[in-house]
């Protein structure tokens, strides 16, 4: 596991294996943004001269590599671009792309513009996302282990430094998840992982098996995965504070795999469906970073978690189902199945009387069409807090838009046979229509928001900035900082 800690210290005076220095770009070449007159004089007033010799520019992401020839304590100086005007979210990809770079060496220092506790922070917490390796079912030792110790070249104290920890852990802990292959995580055994590690950071966790969720009326949870030999479960994860005034319900789409169920999905959308139970992950990955970083909000997590398969036991399109709420649903896909597992979750959560229910969700292949890979879209029954999801995201470096939920779509819903369908017939607005579906079973007066986040969760293509192929880990900073936002109403 990396480590990060913070040094003071002039930069090319630092023992480590390779020192990281960010350039902004400039008309002239690019410069260095901290520490320029050491640098500068330890090269003999020639870096600029050798970065531009290999067309480093500074723009942002750019990664360059020079020996230092004993010019400065460490072996290697690794130039990063910051781009002209970086912010907190620059800062945290060029350490992160910086760090990645670097994987197969021990050690690394970052001396990044971190004046600020918020700069330090990004500093440290992008060096140990750009750190971050999936390891688990390598055997040939090819992949090449990740930087075990960051130093951050900053004065700020180190507290900043234990908050980026405990950040990244949460984070790491849903790439791991969403990594992981549905052979070694069903419904069953990410609830025990859920207890496991909600039990080390003290939370009350309790667990509903299928034979408790058909008994409690659980229909959507029953109805998705009925068709696997892997039966449903329901997380609760509750974390308390004795100073709390808030109280706020995450709940997580866990589908730990989506098959498409009986509406089968082509093979080409079924091969990163492992990455299905990314919303759950979030949660679980969110309310154990609220309990760590002990904020004075109560917070309490939903992992709805199935398996969606099709068998001789699988729900069937037009089979009618019950869902906690009472409300009854016409199943006209069962690819459509996320939004039948959050209803339930919704409906139990709002028993908790939160001043605000969020649910996350890989939810549509919609959400990829309209906003691309890495913005998610958000919806909600209220526009502040629509639009404080989105600002919490923005803080956190994750992508987020707001988006609509035009009460026209809700027709397209209605079932002539049930209180409502779980699909509109037309593609058009499907992200939309799939929030305003999950809206029918917030109770009146609850404040609501719905984050859609297919293709954030996973990143299909090659890594940047602190996101490395696969699981991202997506969301989870973001809930983080709804937390923090309400712990200081």
């Amino acid at each position: 596991m990396t480590t990060v800690r913070l040094n003071s210290a002039d930069p090319v005076s630092i023992a480590t294996d390779a020192l990281v220095v960010g350039f902004r770009s400039g008309q002239d070449g690019p410069r260095a943004a901290t520490a320029a007159e050491s640098l500068d004089a330890a090269f003999g007033g020639k870096l600029a001269d050798s970065l531009k010799a290999v067309a480093f520019t500074g723009k942002a992401g750019e990664v360059a590599k020079l020996p230092t020839f004993g010019a400065i304590a460490a072996p290697l100086l690794v130039a990063v671009g910051l781009g002209d005007a970086p912010d907190e979210e620059a800062l945290r990809r060029a350490a992160g792309a910086a760090v990645r770079s670097l994987a197969g060496t021990s050690r690394a220092a970052l001396a990044l513009p971190a004046g600020t506790p918020e700069e330090a922070e990004a500093v440290a917490l992008g060096g140990l996302l750009g750190a971050y390796a999936f390891a688990r079912y390598r055997t040939n030792g090819a992949q090449k282990a990740p930087v075990s110790e960051l130093t951050v070249v900053s004065e700020q104290q180190d507290g900043v430094a234990e908050r980026a920890g405990v950040l990244a852990e949460s984070v790491s802990l849903v790439r791991d998840l969403v990594n992981t292959p549905p052979s070694d995580l069903w419904p069953a055994k990410f609830a025990e992982i859920a207890e496991q590690v909600g039990g080390k950071a003290g939370l009350s966790v309790e667990v509903l098996d299928d034979k408790q969720l058909k008994d409690g009326g659980y229909g959507g949870l029953i109805g998705v995965g009925q068709g696997s030999v892997n039966p449903p479960r329901l997380v609760r994860l509750s974390y308390s504070h004795p100073e709390a005034a808030k109280t706020l319900a995450f709940v997580g789409k866990g589908i730990t795999f989506d098959s498409g169920g009986l509406s089968l999905k082509p093979s080409a959308s079924m091969d990163w469906m492992k990455s299905d139970m990314g919303g759950a992950g979030a949660v679980l990955g969110a309310i154990l970073g609220i309990a760590r970083l002990g904020l004075p909000v109560n917070a309490v997590g939903y992992l709805c978690l199935a398996e969606n398969l099709p068998s001789g036991t699988a729900q069937r399109p037009s089979d009618v189902i019950h869902s906690y709420s009472g409300k009854t649903v016409e199943v006209l896909d069962t690819d459509a199945e996320g939004r039948l597992v959050l209803m339930d979750g919704i409906a139990r959560a709002a028993e908790d009387g939160p001043d605000l229910i969020v649910d996350v969700a890989t939810l549509t292949g919609a959400q990829i069409v309209a906003l691309g890979w890495r913005t998610a879209g958000v919806m909600s029954n209220d526009d502040a807090v629509r639009e404080l999801v989105v600002e919490a995201a923005t803080a956190a470096g994750e992508g987020a838009w707001g988006m609509p939920l035009p009460e026209e779509l809700r027709k397209g819903l209605d079932s002539p046979i049930a209180d409502i369908a779980n699909l509109q017939p037309e593609r058009w607005g499907s992200m939309l229509a799939a929030g305003i579906f999950l809206k029918e079973f917030v109770p009146d007066g609850v404040r609501w928001a719905h984050i859609d986040m297919a293709g954030p969760a996973f990143n299909k293509g090659e890594p940047y900035g602190y996101t490395p192929k696969g699981g991202t880990g997506a969301i989870t900073r973001t809930l983080i900082g709804l937390a923090e936002r309400h712990a200081s109403i």
